[in-house]
């Protein structure tokens, strides 16, 4: 291994301790990015693979390409939405009953976790139960080029959990080099007028290539059967504050998150018919363009099987078009024991789309 692996592996292998976590009260504030020597994206996916020698070989997904009513003059902005599973909570409290627990060491896992982000190699890449943002992903994302904001849960249930990195909550990353942020709102939710354990960020990012501005948010909704209603509220709360954010549309919105919320909810209704005349993009995806995925999680609790479609990106329909989208992993490819495994580290699958803006006639 030279030096130029060395290094990184340094860096991979470096985790800081809970009560370090605990002293960074600027998760409160979008992180700036560290001054650090820059990181070769091909170099650090060699240094993970090289870690993960002893894992079977990841499964290989495809994009699907989707027909666009507009041309673009401009490279399409890849959007990656993704769930990576806290792993305060994967270990100490999820109760995945058919994964092995070495398959979950945080040493291999967060090589995955970072595997999948250089295999894609997202613009703008939001992550949901992020509980290592200060000791992994933002050191090494802001190497990569990526600017990151976290903003925590208030009550994060990894903080009940031993030995705990810090609380876990949402993060958001752009690259410096296609955007610059003009503004970044960080949203604690309210559900009929009460303040919330859920949180979501919103920027509004400007394209360097097109001068276009472009609002992403990011949000992870109240999970577990019974708080249907309760998503339900937080969904409008966060709908009226992206409805401000944007000026009433006119900046084009992309919204990712895992909402907890299978379609025939009423938040993914109140989505669907929102003023802000939002589409979901893995829809387009289905033979007739309007059904979203069987599934972007699977996995088997004490309590059972659970395979749910709660994730997804939304975007702004007469603003924006989807040029493609990864397709999922198979039912065959994810396997009986389901998720997460040996091959995929989170019990959610990753959701990537390439967008363009659709050109003023």
């Amino acid at each position: 291994m030279g030096n130029g692996t060395s290094r990184l592996y340094s860096a991979l292998a470096k985790t800081l301790t809970s009560s370090a976590a605990s002293q960074h009260p600027e998760y409160l504030v979008a992180a700036d990015p560290e001054h650090l020597e820059p990181i070769d994206p091909k170099e650090l996916l060699e240094e993970c693979r090289a870690v993960l020698h002893t894992r079977p070989p990841r499964f290989q997904r495809d994009f699907v390409a989707l027909p666009a009513d507009c041309p673009s003059s401009h490279p399409p902005i890849r959007v990656m939405q993704w769930n990576i599973l806290a792993q305060a909570l994967g270990e100490g409290k999820d109760n995945f009953v058919q994964c092995p627990i070495e398959a979950l060491k945080w040493e291999e896992r967060k090589c995955l976790i970072l595997e999948e982000i250089l295999a894609y190699q997202p613009d703008i890449l939001c992550l949901q139960e992020v509980d290592h943002y200060f000791d992994t992903f933002q050191p090494l994302l802001s190497r990569l080029g990526y600017q990151g904001t976290f903003f925590p849960k208030p009550w994060s249930p990894c903080l009940d959990v031993e030995h705990n990195n810090g609380p876990d909550g949402c993060a958001l990353f752009f690259l410096q080099n296609r955007f610059k942020l003009v503004n970044s709102a960080n949203i604690r939710l309210t559900a009929m007028t009460l303040k919330t354990n859920q949180v979501a960020i919103a920027q509004t990012l400007e394209c360097k290539e097109s001068s276009h501005q472009l609002c992403i948010a990011v949000t992870h909704l109240k999970a577990r059967t019974g708080w249907e209603r309760f998503r339900s509220a937080q969904g409008c709360d966060l709908l009226q504050n992206l409805q401000t954010i944007t000026q009433g549309a006119k900046i084009p919105l992309i919204v990712c998150g895992d909402f907890n919320a299978e379609p025939t909810e009423e938040v993914y209704k109140h989505f669907a018919s929102s003023s802000l005349n939002l589409n979901s993009a893995y829809k387009l995806l289905s033979a007739d363009g309007q059904s979203e995925p069987p599934y972007t999680t699977w996995k088997i609790r004490t309590s059972g099987e659970c395979r749910h479609t709660l994730d997804y990106i939304w975007y702004s329909r007469q603003a924006l078009s989807v040029r493609s989208a990864l397709d999922l992993l198979t039912e065959e490819q994810i396997g009986p024991n389901r998720l997460p495994s040996f091959n995929y580290p989170s019990d959610h699958l990753s959701l990537v789309c390439d967008f363009s803006f659709n050109e003023e006639p």
